[in-house]
């Protein structure tokens, strides 16, 4: 299906692409909330005619194909349950998001890397127990040191996050734009303030 934007200013035109869909499980929750779960409006659309999506909420804006005007979707919730992974991969992104994208030795957030406590030098091993985030100051001080050579300490001791817990912590960290249509599905199991 070939969708135009019809009757629409030139900036609602280049900002037609700044339209995703937040994308729920069948239970009503982000698939992943860093990075938040979110599709391009044209996807958004797609699986509503192949109805595998229910549209919770819409854009204002409007699309049109030769026989039809389509309210973009800005939020949509799966039919069937995904499953969520059980399996962490050990990457230096969810290295960073369980460090709260932190130095592990300072508290800074400039300039991540991530460094070995024991160096693989003296025999450290590259795994989430034995690895921390380092701001790239922090890591060029502590070289193939031990932290007793550098006195550092380090903030939190590293250990293997649960697949939920990296979940709770990417919702700590909001994308730069959330639409106000998104905003009563990322946070309603939150417990409310009294």
């Amino acid at each position: 299906m070939l969708l135009n934007v019809s009757n629409h200013s030139e900036s609602d035109v280049n900002n037609i692409n700044y339209k995703p869909a937040l994308v729920l499980n069948a239970d009503y929750r982000p698939l992943s909330y860093y990075p938040l779960s979110l599709w391009p409006w044209q996807d958004s659309i797609k699986a509503k005619y192949l109805n595998r999506v229910s549209v919770l909420m819409e854009y204002e804006q409007t699309v049109r194909s030769p026989s039809m005007e389509i309210q973009i979707p800005s939020v949509v919730v799966l039919k069937d349950y995904i499953q969520p992974k059980r399996h962490l991969a050990f990457t230096r992104f969810n290295l960073f998001l369980r460090d709260g994208f932190s130095c592990q030795y300072c508290g800074g957030s400039g300039n991540l890397t991530f460094d070995h406590i024991l160096p693989r030098s003296l025999g450290g091993v590259t795994s989430w127990e034995n690895v921390v985030s380092a701001c790239l100051s922090c890591n060029q001080k502590k070289g193939a040191k031990t932290l007793k050579q550098v006195a550092f300490n380090v903030k939190k001791t590293p250990r293997k996050p649960t697949a939920e817990e990296l979940q709770n912590m990417g919702r700590k960290f909001p994308p730069n734009y959330l639409h106000e249509s998104w905003l009563d599905f990322l946070y309603w199991d939150e417990i409310l303030e009294v």
